[in-house]
């Protein structure tokens, strides 16, 4: 093998090594937000003013030593503030918002176990590239559902009703008058709930083939006392009963399908007349090269094991993975018999996309 050390740029190579050293460091640092929050060690801090590690530890109802080091490793994170001349430790504000507040469309400390779960499916995910074969959704760790639907809950409270369904053309105004709506992989519910808790008068329907996720999302129905006005039943994106949907909403879950085409091709035919595909997916842009950011790479590395894997199992006819972007996205709607598709809205996550026949 030719020795390449001569050909090196240092600079360059200095560059990767801080570059993947700041990743190692944010993989153990992950560790550490999920201690933080199963504990209840953030939540002791919101609002306390300075603490030390023995009255946190207190507060906690853990051990002070493992507490005071687990402090020192938020410090030198950034995640917790450290006075040094009275040796105690604060969760400001802007901390609290992120870690501590559950209800917060910036809360992150749920978001770390779908990378665990992509710990604890390593082999799989190995066994995987190695046979071409898929690994259906249910098939990973059960960190993997609670983790995806605890995280993109909060984004959809924050935004769903306040500015994505206010994007589509017209729609506000049939839901408020009494629509009915279909939840497409609906997961946990959550997205169909807080719809249903917005809008009174309509009716909804969610789907998903993963029977743990739908005996969650009847008891978040239940607790949010919409329970008569929501179903939620086993079925795929192509064979889901009943017609004349007013809007038929996908979140976050095409690109985890099989056959998109089918899916899309399905709710063509399953809605009323003049009603309305709302697509959610994570952003992208079209080409690879545009697509270089944290939450691009994010994205990409959730496709490859788990997005992918999954549309794979199903079948596989058409695998879009999770950043697909709109050029390939509107291409898939084309096929299936839609004429008119559009940006209506997008965030630093998500494209809101709007189709109809």
């Amino acid at each position: 093998m030719e020795n390449t050390h001569n050909t090196i740029d240092s600079a360059k190579l200095d560059a990767l090594i801080s570059r993947a050293f700041g990743d190692l460091s944010a993989g153990y640092g992950g560790v550490m937000v999920s201690l933080g929050h199963r504990l209840g060690l953030y939540k002791a801090m919101a609002g306390a003013g300075p603490l030390t590690a023995r009255e946190l530890a207190s507060r906690a109802g853990c051990a002070e030593r493992y507490v005071c080091e687990w402090l020192n490793s938020q410090v030198a994170g950034g995640y917790i503030t450290y006075h040094a001349i009275s040796d105690t430790y604060e969760l400001t504000p802007e901390q609290a918002y992120v870690l501590a507040d559950e209800d917060s469309p910036v809360f992150f400390p749920n978001a770390w176990t779908v990378p665990a779960s992509m710990w604890a499916d390593e082999d799989k995910a190995i066994n995987a590239f190695r046979s071409g074969k898929g690994i259906p959704w249910g098939d990973h760790d059960g960190r993997l559902s609670c983790g995806v639907a605890a995280f993109y809950r909060n984004a959809y409270k924050a935004s769903l009703v306040s500015e994505w369904l206010p994007a589509l053309d017209g729609i506000v105004d049939r839901l408020k008058a009494g629509a009915l709506v279909a939840d497409v992989g609906c997961g946990h519910g959550h997205s169909t709930v807080l719809m249903a808790k917005a809008f009174p008068a309509s009716q909804f329907r969610g789907f998903d083939t993963h029977r743990n996720s739908l005996m969650k999302a009847r008891k978040i129905a239940a607790e949010a006392g919409v329970s008569e006005r929501t179903t939620f039943s086993t079925a795929r994106a192509d064979n889901y009963p009943d017609k004349g949907y007013d809007l038929i909403c996908f979140f976050d879950a095409l690109h985890d399908m099989g056959d998109p085409v089918a899916a899309a091709a399905h709710a063509a035919k399953a809605l009323a007349p003049d009603g309305t595909v709302m697509l959610v997916e994570p952003f992208a842009n079209d080409r690879v090269e545009d697509n270089i950011s944290p939450v691009a790479r994010m994205y990409y590395a959730a496709s490859t094991t788990i997005c992918c894997a999954h549309a794979i199992s199903d079948g596989g006819r058409l695998v879009l993975g999770a950043q697909a972007g709109e050029a390939r996205l509107a291409d898939v709607f084309r096929k299936a018999g839609f004429t008119r598709f559009r940006r209506a809205y997008e965030t630093p996550f998500n494209l809101v996309l709007e189709a109809q026949l």
